[in-house]
């Protein structure tokens, strides 16, 4: 595979997530006014068709992530910063953890189910890519949780008992 062919699949992962964070390609379509197979073009992985910059921009902006263009800015060797770095503040880091290693332990069981044969076939591919862009989706939020307790100087963590005082 060249890299060309490597930021094309990239560039539709990140259009499948977006599509997904909007609603779904019914939800696109009604919404933003495009076609149900223009919106499933971009959704399939195996279709060479990607979004308009004008789509890219919308649908960025109702979703609230940018997830074309973190992709966009990772092929170039590039990322992109967060202005709102307070977005889960207040996250329990607990929940974020257990949410991360749930991810995780998804993305060891495809990745073994994949590798069985010793060989990961592109739509195996495609449903690892799924499980891992939930699994960076956890680790930014792991991340946010606990940049939020150095902010604040640590935070109690763990089991308590209700009625409990603190």
């Amino acid at each position: 595979m060249s890299v060309s062919e490597a930021w094309m699949f990239r560039v539709k992962a990140a259009q499948r997530d977006l599509i997904e964070a909007c609603g779904g390609i019914k939800r696109v379509e009604t919404r933003f006014n495009y076609g149900k197979s223009t919106v499933g073009r971009w959704n399939d992985g195996n279709d060479p068709t990607l979004m308009p910059l004008g789509a890219v921009v919308a649908l960025e902006s109702d979703c609230g992530r940018p997830f074309v263009t973190s992709a966009l800015a990772e092929v170039n060797g590039r990322r992109l910063s967060d202005p709102s770095e307070d977005r889960v503040a207040d996250v329990c880091v607990m929940a974020s953890h257990s949410e991360l290693l749930r991810h995780t332990a998804e993305l060891a069981n495809g990745m073994a189910m994949a590798i069985a044969d010793s060989r990961v076939t592109p739509t195996e591919a495609q449903t690892i890519d799924r499980i891992a862009a939930s699994m960076q989706n956890a680790m930014n939020d792991m991340r946010a949780a606990l940049a939020s307790i150095k902010a604040k100087g640590g935070e109690r963590t763990g089991l308590r008992v209700v009625g409990e005082d603190d």
